[in-house]
């Protein structure tokens, strides 16, 4: 079952930090299968209000999410997000094809 890295991020200093993030996370991804499925590109806010960014990552499961979030190839990158901008990063698991919104309530 997929699952999703997912982030919230406001108050992003577009500085250097933030650019070497950018221009190393992809490689950070490669050896988890992870793949941006929402990253930049039009964001409408519809119900209540945000001035950030959402951010969605896809991995095979939550070993792969779980890993790459854990390698060190990643550790040595974070701070150059964290350290630069403010939000929340959740990690969530996926649904089957056949998923109802019932189904929650067994």
């Amino acid at each position: 079952m997929s699952a999703y890295g997912m982030a919230h991020l406001e108050n992003v200093d577009m500085g250097p930090q933030i650019v070497e993030y950018l221009e190393r996370i992809d490689g950070t991804l490669r050896p988890f299968s992870g793949k941006f499925i929402v990253h930049g590109g039009r964001q409408d806010v519809v119900e209540g209000t945000s001035d950030g960014a959402f951010i969605v990552i896809e991995f095979p499961d939550r070993e792969h999410l779980e890993g790459w979030y854990t390698s060190d190839a990643y550790r040595e990158i974070l701070p150059l997000r964290a350290e630069h901008s403010d939000g929340l990063v959740v990690m969530a698991d996926g649904v089957d094809a056949d998923h109802k919104a019932t189904d929650i309530l067994g």
